[in-house]
């Protein structure tokens, strides 16, 4: 079993309408045009809402890749939640350890641009993921569980981030940690993500590129992991779209290349590459400790693996990672 605590964001992308046909007269000086009468309107925009959020995406990845997972999060009661639950109990997840918040969903606004990577406006403020307090969440909420994965906005957003943080770490005495930043810069400022704290009890620490630039503003990649290994985080992996990603075992470093892909949108894929390191790690027995068995061919085997189903999801429209027959197909 893996749990995966975190947000549920309604991911909202727009399609324009366009505007009314020209105005209809009935000829007369006086009259004035009768567009709206006769089945006109205003231009504006429709919004397709798919369910999202980083660890929510990781849950699903992992529940339709075979993993048993338990999602932990708190699961607004609106239209929204409703859709949440549908979604994560179709693909499998186990949602006994999560809340029924009162607190409305958080929804992000993606535009896309030419190459499918996703740019979001988050309406945030007072939502029902970031309300965690610690009698929500301990070590009995969580469960026997051989790893636990977290991060994302749910561990840098107050009230709750001080209550994931106390989970992570005392979850560590027992379970591999796996922690991605996930940074969103609209939401949150570069204090707001302590990584050399979290790698105290992290095993695990996955990141994009983009992440690493804001996190580490000019450091190169093997600088950062060198860093964050001094802090405690034995497996670091850097994802790269396209360029494929970087592993680093305490040190000791290897590429992982992309598979090639028709490109629809990027939207999940990072969440999609975390499930499928996971849920290699996972398959091979590595996963319930410190990753004392895990070398640096096992580390770099999880994440090929871990792209290919990143690479599945980039194939189609939002965050719909793979089932594992079609690794297999």
């Amino acid at each position: 079993m893996i749990a995966v605590l975190g947000e549920c964001v309604a991911d909202g992308f727009t399609e324009r309408h366009p505007g009314p046909p020209p105005a209809l007269s009935t000829g007369h000086p006086t009259d004035g045009p009768i567009g709206d009468a006769v089945g006109g309107g205003v231009a504006g925009l429709a919004l397709r809402v798919l369910p999202g959020g980083g660890p929510a995406n990781t849950a699903v990845a992992l529940a339709r890749l075979g993993t048993p997972t338990r999602f932990l999060g708190r699961i607004s009661g609106d239209v929204f939640g409703g859709l949440f639950r549908e979604h994560l109990a179709s693909s499998g997840v186990d949602l006994s350890s999560s809340v029924e918040a009162k607190e409305p969903s958080t929804l992000a606004v993606a535009a896309l641009d030419a190459g499918g990577q996703a740019e979001y406006t988050f309406y945030a403020d007072g939502t029902a993921d970031w309300q965690w307090s610690p009698y929500e969440l301990d070590l009995q909420r969580l469960g026997p569980v051989k790893c636990l994965h977290t991060g994302s906005l749910a561990l840098v957003r107050e009230p709750g981030r001080t209550a994931v943080e106390e989970l992570a770490r005392a979850a560590a005495e027992r379970a591999t940690i796996s922690i991605d930043p996930n940074v969103r810069p609209s939401l949150a400022s570069i204090d707001d993500y302590p990584v050399a704290r979290w790698c105290e009890w992290t095993d695990i620490l996955k990141l994009s590129d983009d992440d690493l630039a804001f996190l580490l503003p000019g450091v190169p990649m093997e600088r950062a992991c060198d860093t964050w290994h001094a802090a405690g985080a034995r497996l670091i992996v850097v994802t790269r779209g396209a360029a494929g990603a970087l592993v680093s075992l305490d040190g000791e470093r290897a590429t992982v290349r992309a598979p090639k892909v028709e490109v629809v949108d990027t939207v999940g894929a990072g969440d999609a590459f975390t499930a499928g390191l996971l849920h290699h790690l996972g398959t091979k027995g590595l996963l319930g400790g410190r990753l004392d068995d895990v070398d640096l061919g096992a580390a770099v085997e999880a994440a090929e693996f871990a792209a290919r189903v990143s690479a599945l999801t980039c194939s189609v429209p939002g965050a719909d990672p793979p089932w594992a027959a079609q690794l297999t197909s």
